[in-house]
């Protein structure tokens, strides 16, 4: 992950921290409830399957469904009444178990990752373990229809609303792009083109390109041309109309998915 990135991963965190008051709470969710003044109390309480738990003193509370602002306003007047005079308490969520999506394709760690109150794309992707260098330049977040327990991807999903957004807007800094998630969202990361590069460069082999690669980035890619190399006669040999054809190309042109570009050797 980029320096960049990574400082957009630490904003955004400091956003979620204002958000997380918003978070719904839900079944087995652990909360950490602290009493100021009555350190006693203080403790971590499981949500239960029906969304209550048992507190001390006021028995049963219903805390499923409740932002933690709401259920935090709502444990303090039970308190203050006829117990307390003006309790100071704070509600926060110690594990997150009632919510999560799922991040999909080119990561270090696919698989599920629970849903923190206000977590953004950047947070989820970071908790994924980042993306590989064989992702594309762009993100797919699938909203699950509604009832829907585990991860959509992309094909098929004709019921599902998709929001695309790509990594170069996250790491310029457009944090519009950076999308607050929901329960049950899937994010994809699908795996970019591929284009092959040989001849005189110094480390020909295939590599990922974007939509926007140029012939030069691509040679970037191979470590560059050798001294060797003839940058006038550089070729791609590209599928055209379903045949192979040879195409003289400028190291400004854009590399299409598949190509072979071939940096020949000077003729002295």
């Amino acid at each position: 992950m980029s320096s960049l990135l990574l400082f957009l991963l630490i904003a955004a965190t400091g956003a979620r921290a204002q958000q997380a008051a918003d978070y719904i709470i839900g079944p087995q969710d652990v909360l950490a409830i602290q009493l100021f003044d009555q350190i006693d109390l203080s403790g971590k309480y499981t949500v239960e399957a029906d969304g209550t738990f048992s507190f001390p003193l006021v028995g049963r509370l219903k805390a499923g469904g409740l932002t933690l602002r709401t259920f935090e306003s709502e444990l303090k007047q039970r308190l203050a009444d006829g117990y307390f005079k003006d309790p100071q308490l704070s509600v926060a969520v110690d594990e997150y178990r009632s919510q999560r999506l799922y991040v999909m394709g080119e990561v270090r760690s696919p698989g599920p990752v629970p849903l923190t109150g206000g977590m953004t794309l950047i947070e989820a992707l970071a908790r994924a373990g980042s993306t590989l260098p064989s992702a594309s330049g762009e993100i797919a977040i699938v909203r699950a229809r509604q009832g829907s327990t585990g991860p959509t991807l992309p094909s098929g999903t004709n019921e599902n609303s998709i929001v695309r957004t790509a990594i170069r807007d996250l790491e310029s800094g457009t944090l519009e792009q950076d999308i607050h998630l929901r329960d049950g969202d899937t994010i994809f990361v699908p795996r970019a083109e591929t284009a092959f590069v040989f001849g005189e460069v110094r480390s020909p082999g295939a590599f990922p390109i974007q939509k926007d690669t140029t012939v030069l980035q691509a040679l970037s890619l191979a470590g560059g041309v050798t001294e060797h190399g003839a940058l006038n006669r550089i070729k791609a040999v590209r599928l055209v109309k379903g045949e192979r054809t040879d195409v003289k190309v400028q190291l400004t042109d854009i590399v299409q998915a598949g190509d072979t570009i071939i940096v020949p050797e000077k003729f002295f």
